[in-house]
C-alpha cells in the first residue's frame, strides 16, 4: 500500500470517528442542565477524557517498557556478549521506525511538545502543533521506544510519555465540534504536558511545576484549573491501577550539618556542568546525523551508536542498562554499595550514545541516574556514612537534571515526591540553585530548547522542499 493511500485511508477513518463523537456531543449539549452548569461541565469534560485516556496509555506503556528493560537486562547479566546483537537491532529498529512513519516521534519528546504549544493555533488552517503531536506520533513513539528498551538503551520512559499525553490532549481537542464552548488548543496540549509527567512519575506536583517551569511561558492563572484537574485525574487513574507507590521508596537520610553543604556544592556543581555538557554531546550528535541525507548512511550512524553503546555495556557494566531505575535502588537502598567511576562513565557514555542516535527515547531516567552515579562516587570518596551519601545521591541527581532542563523547581520537586522525604527539600532546592547557575554560565540556552529549535528548523526545511518539489510531502497523520 502506498503511503498517500494509507494517508488518505488514516484521515477518512478520523473524519468518521469524529462525525460520531461530534453527534454524541451534539446529544449532550442538548441535555437539560442549566446553562451555566452545562458550560462548565462542557468545558471540563474534554479535560478529564483525555486525563483517563493518558493514565491508562502511560500505565499499560511502563508496564511493556520496564518489562522489556528487564529482560534485556537478565539477557546481558547472564550473556554479555549478547549486547552486540540486543543493541544494534534495537536501535535499527527504532531508528527506521521513526525514519519511515513519524520523523517527529525521534528523540526526547519534550521538545516536541514545546514546540507543538508555540506553534499552536485554535484556527485549524494556521495551526502547525499536528506535525508534532497525533495519532501516528503515538502509534511509533510506542514502536521505537520499546524497541530501544528491547535493545538495553540508556533511556527513559517520561519523554514520550509526555509527546503521547500531548497527542491525546489534541486529539481529544481535534474532535470537538464547532459548537462546543472554546477549549484552548495550546492549553489542551500543555495539560497533556503536566498529566502526562504526573502519570508516568507519580508525581503530581511535578507535572504542574512541569508545566508552569517548562512547558509554558503564560502565568500558570491562565490555567491552573485545567491543569489541576487533569493531573489529579491522570494520578489518580494511574494509582487506581497500579496502587499508591513511591518510584524510589524511602532512602534513609541523616541530619547534616553546615560542613556538609560544601560537599554537596562540589557535587552539585560537578553533576550540573555534566548535565549541561553531555546535553551538548547529545545535540552535536543529533547535529551529525540530520546532516547524512542519505537513509543508508544514517543508519550505518546508528549502528555506530548501538555498537558504540554496546562496547560501553560490556566494558563498563550492565549498570550503563535502560532508565538505570537499578542503579539508582542499589545506591539509595543497597546494603553497602560501593560507587564507582565505572557506573558513572557507564551511564553518561550510555545516555549520550542512546540520545544522540536519533531514535525514540529519553533522557529523565537517565538523567536521574546519571546524577545518582556522580554524587554516590563523590560521596563514596569523601567517606560519608550511609545516610549522607544517600542525601548526596539524591542531590547529585537533583543537580544533573537541572543542568540539562534547568528547571531547578521541578527537579526538585519530582525527586522529593519519588522519594517522600520532605526533610531534604533545602538540601535538593541548593543541589538545584548551585547547578543552575554553572549550567547557565556553560550555556545560556537549555538542551530542550536547543532541540525544538533544531526541530522547527528541519520541519520549515522539509516544508521548503516540498513546496519546490525537491523532497518529500510534510509528515501525514493529521
Amino acid at each position: 500500500m502506498k503511503p498517500e493511500q494509507g494517508s488518505q485511508e488514516e484521515t477518512g477513518a478520523f473524519i468518521r470517528v469524529q462525525a460520531g463523537v461530534r453527534a454524541m456531543l451534539r446529544k449532550l449539549r442538548g441535555s437539560s442542565m442549566g446553562n451555566q452548569i452545562k458550560d462548565l461541565w462542557m468545558l471540563a469534560l474534554p479535560y478529564q477524557v483525555a486525563a483517563v485516556a493518558t493514565a491508562l496509555l502511560a500505565v499499560g506503556f511502563t508496564k511493556l517498557f520496564v518489562w522489556l528493560e528487564h529482560r534485556n537486562l537478565a539477557l546481558v547479566t547472564a550473556h554479555p556478549d549478547l549486547i552486540f546483537l540486543t543493541a544494534p537491532a534495537g536501535f535499527l529498529a527504532s531508528w527506521w521506525l521513526v525514519t519511515r512513519f513519524a520523523p517527529m516521534a525521534g528523540g526526547s519528546g519534550v521538545p516536541q511538545l514545546i514546540a507543538a504549544a508555540d506553534v499552536a493555533n485554535d484556527e485549524e488552517k494556521h495551526d502547525g502543533s499536528w506535525r508534532f503531536l497525533n495519532v501516528r506520533i503515538i502509534l511509533v513513539r510506542i514502536g521505537a521506544t520499546l524497541s530501544l528498551a528491547f535493545g538495553g538503551a540508556s533511556i527513559g520512559r517520561e519523554g514520550p510519555i509526555l509527546q503521547m499525553a500531548g497527542s491525546v490532549y489534541r486529539v481529544v481537542h481535534k474532535l470537538l465540534p464547532s459548537f462546543w464552548p472554546k477549549v484552548s488548543r495550546r492549553v489542551m496540549m500543555v495539560t497533556g504536558g503536566a498529566a502526562g509527567l504526573s502519570a508516568a512519575f507519580n508525581t503530581p506536583l511535578g507535572g504542574i511545576v512541569f508545566a508552569m517551569e517548562e512547558l509554558s511561558r503564560t502565568h500558570i492563572g491562565k490555567f491552573r484549573t485545567a491543569v489541576l484537574s487533569s493531573v489529579i485525574i491522570s494520578g489518580m487513574t494511574a494509582q487506581w491501577l497500579l496502587g499508591p507507590y513511591l518510584l524510589l521508596g524511602y532512602p534513609k537520610l541523616e541530619r547534616v550539618g553546615p560542613s556538609f553543604m560544601y560537599t554537596l556544592l562540589v557535587i552539585s556543581a560537578v553533576a550540573g556542568a555534566m548535565g549541561v555538557l553531555s546535553g551538548k554531546a547529545m545535540l552535536l550528535l543529533d547535529k551529525v546525523r540530520r546532516a547524512l541525507h542519505k537513509p543508508v548512511v544514517q543508519a550505518l550512524f546508528v549502528l555506530a551508536c548501538a555498537f558504540g553503546f554496546a562496547w560501553a555495556v560490556h566494558g563498563l557494566g550492565p549498570m550503563a542498562i535502560g532508565s538505570g531505575e537499578a542503579l539508582m535502588e542499589h545506591y539509595l537502598f543497597g546494603t553497602d554499595p560501593v560507587p564507582s567511576l565505572r557506573d558513572a562513565a557507564g551511564r553518561l557514555i550510555g545516555s549520550i550514545l542512546s540520545s544522540g542516535s536519533g531514535a525514540g527515547g529519553m533522557l529523565f531516567g537517565p538523567a536521574l541516574s546519571s546524577g545518582a552515579a556522580i554524587g554516590g562516587l563523590f560521596g563514596h570518596w569523601f567517606g560519608v556514612d550511609r545516610g549522607q551519601l544517600n542525601i548526596l545521591v539524591l542531590g547529585g541527581m537533583c543537580a544533573f537534571l537541572t543542568g540539562i532542563t534547568r528547571s531547578p523547581f521541578t527537579s526538585a520537586i519530582i525527586i522529593l515526591e519519588m522519594t517522600d522525604r520532605h526533610s531534604a527539600i533545602l538540601q535538593l532546592m541548593y543541589a538545584a540553585m548551585i547547578a543552575s547557575m554553572i549550567a547557565n554560565g556553560i550555556d545560556r540556552k537549555p538542551y530542550y530548547e536547543r532541540m525544538k529549535d533544531a526541530l522547527v528548523s528541519s520541519l520549515n526545511g522539509r516544508r521548503r522542499k516540498a513546496d519546490t518539489g525537491t523532497g518529500a510531502p510534510p509528515e501525514p497523520g493529521r
